[in-house]
C-alpha cells in the first residue's frame, strides 16, 4: 500500500482487517471515526475503540521483537545537547544583558531564529528525560529535566513529566487526556484563521493552563518535584538578572514565546494528534527539521515504543516500514501550520476522543489479542 503524504490531496485508504484478531483494527485498520469538522460538527470526533499504538506495538514485535528491543535504551548524548543549549542561551542572554543599545529587531530576530530553535530542542530533551531515555534512572533524568530548564525562564520540566505521562496514559480520554484543548477553545476558535492565529501564539500559555484546570478538576496538588522545580527556577532567574540584567531575562522569555508558538519547530503541537484525516489520530513528519530537533516528529514511532530514545526512532520506521508508510504523515512544518490556519475544516475541535469504558473495553480486547497470539498454531487451528 502506497505512503500517504500531507502535500498532495489525500484519499482515505481503506480499512485493513485481520480477521485472526479480535481487535478488528489490529494492527494497520484506520478508524471509521470521520473528523470534526467547524460549521458542521460541535464537538470532537469520537472513536468507538482503545488508541491504536499498544495494539500496533504488539503486532509488530510479534514479527520484529529481537530488532525492535535491540532499539530500546538511553542515549547520554541527550545530556550534551542540554549543555551546548544552556551554554548558547546564557552566553546570548549575558550578551544582550550587557549590551543595552542592540536593536531591537535585531535582539527579536537573534530570539527568534536561535531562541525559538532552541527552545523547542529543550523541549524535546524534557521530553527524553520524562521517559528516562537519558540515563535509564528515574531520579538522574528527573536532574537532567532541571538542568535543561536553565534555559527556560518558568518551570516546565516536571510538570510536563507528570502531564504527558497522563497523556500517554490516557490518549484521547475525555476528562483524563491533558492534551486536549478546552471546552472554550472549540467553541471560541472553530475554524477562524485570524482566531486560530491568536491561538497559536498564546500556545504556550494554553498548553500550562490544560494540566492547571485538570489537576483541579481531579483534585491533585503539585508534587515534590514540581515544587522543587518551582523553586529552582526562581533562583535560576535571579541568577539571570543578576549575572546578565532584566534584558538577559527578557530574552530568554521572549525564546520560550516564539519558540513555542509561530514557529516551525512548534507546529509539531499541532501534527501530532490534530486530525487532518479521518480514521487517523496520531501523525508523524519526516522531514529536515527532524535534525535539529532530535527526531520529535516520529510521533507514531515513539507512542508506539516509548522505551526507544530519540536517535533510534528513524530505525524502527525502517524496521517497521511495513506499518508506518502506511499511515498518512506530514513532511512540512511549515504547512502543517499554513493548512491548520487556512483551512477552516481545521481547529481546536480536531482531535478524536473516546470515554473512559471504551478505553477499559480497548485494554481488555488487547489482552485477548495476546492470549491469541501466544496460543499455538495447533490451539488455533482447533
Amino acid at each position: 500500500m502506497p505512503p500517504f503524504v500531507f502535500d498532495e490531496p489525500l484519499k482515505q485508504q481503506k480499512p485493513f482487517r485481520n480477521q485472526a484478531h479480535p481487535d478488528y483494527r489490529h494492527p494497520l485498520y484506520v478508524g471509521s471515526w470521520k473528523r470534526s469538522i467547524p460549521g458542521r460538527d460541535d464537538d470532537f470526533a469520537r472513536d468507538d475503540m482503545d488508541e491504536p499504538h499498544l495494539k500496533r506495538k504488539h503486532a509488530l514485535l510479534l514479527k520484529h521483537a529481537d530488532q525492535i528491543k535491540d532499539l530500546y535504551g538511553t542515549d547520554f548524548n541527550t545530556f550534551h545537547m542540554a549543555t551546548l543549549i544552556n551554554v548558547v542561551q546564557l552566553g546570548l542572554a549575558y550578551y544582550f544583558g550587557h549590551h543595552p543599545q542592540v536593536h531591537w529587531l535585531y535582539f527579536s530576530l537573534v530570539a527568534y531564529i536561535i531562541g525559538g530553535t532552541a527552545t523547542g530542542m529543550v523541549g524535546v530533551i524534557i521530553h527524553e528525560a520524562c521517559h528516562n531515555l537519558v540515563t535509564g534512572s528515574h531520579t538522574l533524568d528527573r536532574m537532567i529535566g532541571l538542568y535543561t530548564n536553565i534555559a527556560l525562564p518558568v518551570p516546565i520540566s516536571q510538570s510536563f513529566r507528570r502531564y504527558h505521562i497522563e497523556h500517554h496514559t490516557w490518549q484521547g480520554v475525555e476528562g483524563r487526556d491533558p492534551d486536549l484543548p478546552l471546552k472554550w477553545e472549540k467553541n471560541l476558535i472553530r475554524g477562524n484563521s485570524f482566531k486560530k492565529i491568536l491561538w497559536i501564539l498564546i500556545y504556550p500559555v494554553m498548553y500550562v493552563a490544560r494540566g492547571l484546570v485538570m489537576q483541579q478538576e481531579r483534585g491533585h496538588t503539585p508534587g515534590k518535584w514540581e515544587l522543587i522545580n518551582v523553586a529552582f527556577s526562581v533562583l535560576m532567574d535571579a541568577l539571570v538578572v543578576k549575572l546578565c540584567g532584566w534584558k538577559g531575562l527578557g530574552y530568554l522569555f521572549l525564546s520560550l514565546w516564539f519558540g513555542y508558538s509561530l514557529h516551525p519547530g512548534a507546529a509539531h503541537f499541532i501534527q501530532e494528534h490534530y486530525t487532518f484525516d479521518d480514521g487517523q489520530e496520531t501523525y508523524s513528519y519526516y522531514g529536515i527539521l527532524n535534525i535539529p530537533f532530535m527526531n520529535i516528529g516520529y510521533h507514531n514511532e515513539h507512542h508506539d515504543f516509548q522505551k526507544i530514545p530519540w536517535s533510534n526512532l528513524p530505525l524502527l520506521r525502517q524496521l517497521a516500514a511495513e506499518s508506518y508508510d502506511t499511515l498518512a504523515y506530514h513532511t512540512s512544518w511549515l504547512k502543517v501550520h499554513w493548512r491548520f490556519i487556512t483551512q477552516p475544516c481545521m481547529g481546536p475541535q480536531s482531535r478524536v476522543v473516546r470515554d473512559y469504558e471504551t478505553f477499559k473495553q480497548g485494554r481488555s480486547l488487547i489482552r485477548k489479542i495476546r492470549a491469541y497470539n501466544e496460543t499455538s498454531e495447533s490451539e488455533k487451528n482447533k
